[in-house]
Formats: structure tokens, C-alpha cells, sequence
């Protein structure tokens, strides 16, 4: 969820209007309704003070990312000279029409 997503949730979830909101934090209506667009990007402190407003809390996780292609296929392929890679790309490429070529004359789908 994005940051102005997040403010008018909360804000919502609290049964606040944003005029109420900004009377809370001491600011207008106007700043409120900037923050709730689309392309606000708030810094963290000040996310953090209008969802305490709201009485939510931010809270920020780092997780790892896992990448879901086989990274150690392309780095093996990448080491190999380029002449190689085409060769092997082509034998992928050959293969896979052929697989398909057989699953369309089964009737099904390559999908």
C-alpha cells in the first residue's frame, strides 16, 4: 500500500474527515487532502505523526527478497563465450516450438 493510501485508510478507519485530521496535527484541510494523493511521498516522520493521529503506528519491516528466476542459470550462462550462449539459446528455442508444435497437434494447449 502506498503512503496515501495508507493515510486515508487510517484516517477513514478513524472516522475522521480531514479537516478533523488536520485539526489534530494543526494543519489545514488542504495539506490533508495533499498528503491522501496519489503522488504525495511523505517522509517517514511525517507519515508516521498523521498515522499516530489516527491512532495507528507505522511500522517498517525489511524483508529479504527472493528473485523468482534461477539466478545461478543465468550466471552459468553468462560465463559462457557468446558463440555458446547463442547455440544453447537456439537449442532452448528449437526444443520449446517443438514441444508445442506436439501439444497443439494433441489438441491442447501450451499453456
Amino acid at each position: 500500500m502506498n503512503p496515501s493510501a495508507l493515510i486515508r485508510e487510517s484516517r477513514r478507519h478513524a472516522g475522521l474527515t480531514q479537516s478533523q485530521l488536520g485539526a489534530k496535527l494543526g494543519r489545514s484541510q488542504a495539506s490533508i487532502a495533499a498528503l491522501e494523493r496519489r503522488d504525495s511521498n511523505p517522509r517517514v516522520g511525517t507519515l508516521e505523526r498523521v498515522l499516530r493521529a489516527t491512532g495507528h503506528r507505522l511500522e517498517l519491516r525489511a524483508f529479504e527478497r527472493r528473485s523468482s528466476v534461477d539466478e545461478t542459470l543465468i550466471a552459468s550462462n553468462l560465463r559462457l563465450p557468446p558463440a555458446e550462449r547463442l547455440e544453447r539459446f537456439s537449442s532452448w528455442y528449437h526444443s520449446l516450438r517443438s514441444m508445442t508444435e506436439r501439444v497443439r497437434s494433441s489438441g491442447g494447449s501450451p499453456t
